[in-house]
């Protein structure tokens, strides 16, 4: 689980984020060696943002995904596994823009994880979805994964993970709820939230 502290801190090198002599955090694209994969959704942008943003809901769609909390504004936990294994981790919002983009960062130090997703106008009713993740094992970890083999790996999972999202929100048609407002360096910044369109819960705001 995450310590308060950990929480409130954003890392200068987390994805998505560079800060600049004034210490205020903007927004970067990922320069490193990362996962990256991309689908096409068949709905507008708002509405394959509004949909992923809803964290809750990922287990409905995702073949890994069995449950996530909202702990704080901008921390949640999730619950992952395949068959009877389980991990649960602490992840970090640090950026959002409505219709654009989020970054995150994990809490827990191994392995590192940290990654971001843009979300691309192709169209009145299509949007691009891009994720891009860097998963690092540390420590004795780091020498006993070959790395290139966690990168398949994590490319595979990504892969499946959209192309899940795609059948689910195309399935659906619009989104089930909505929270607009917008995080900068870990922090939210306090905007009147968009009204849910169903009985979906819609991502808590503090």
């Amino acid at each position: 689980m995450a310590h308060e502290d950990d929480a409130r801190q954003a890392v200068p090198n987390t994805p998505g984020t560079r800060t600049d002599g004034d210490g205020v955090t903007h927004r970067r694209p990922l320069r490193e060696r990362h996962v990256e994969e991309t689908v096409e959704v068949g709905v507008p942008v708002r509405t394959a943002y509004n949909q992923w943003t809803q964290f809750k809901t990922f287990p409905r769609f995702s073949t890994v995904v069995h449950g996530v909390e909202q702990i704080r504004p901008a921390v949640t936990v999730w619950t992952i596994g395949y068959g009877p294994l389980r991990h649960r981790f602490a992840v970090e919002t640090v950026e959002q823009e409505p219709d654009a983009y989020l970054a995150w960062r994990g809490l827990e130090q191994n392995p590192s994880h940290q990654g971001e997703v843009e979300f691309r106008p192709t169209g009145p009713g299509s949007t691009a979805i891009t994720v891009r993740m860097l998963l690092e094992p540390r420590g004795a970890a780091r020498f006993l994964t070959r790395s290139s083999r966690v990168t398949r790996l994590t490319a595979r999972l990504v892969r499946g993970e959209l192309m899940s999202f795609k059948r689910f929100i195309e399935g659906l048609g619009q989104e089930g709820g909505a929270w607009r407002g917008t995080i900068r360096n870990g922090r939210v910044q306090h905007d009147r939230p968009e009204p849910p369109r169903s009985r979906v819960a819609q991502w808590p705001v503090g």
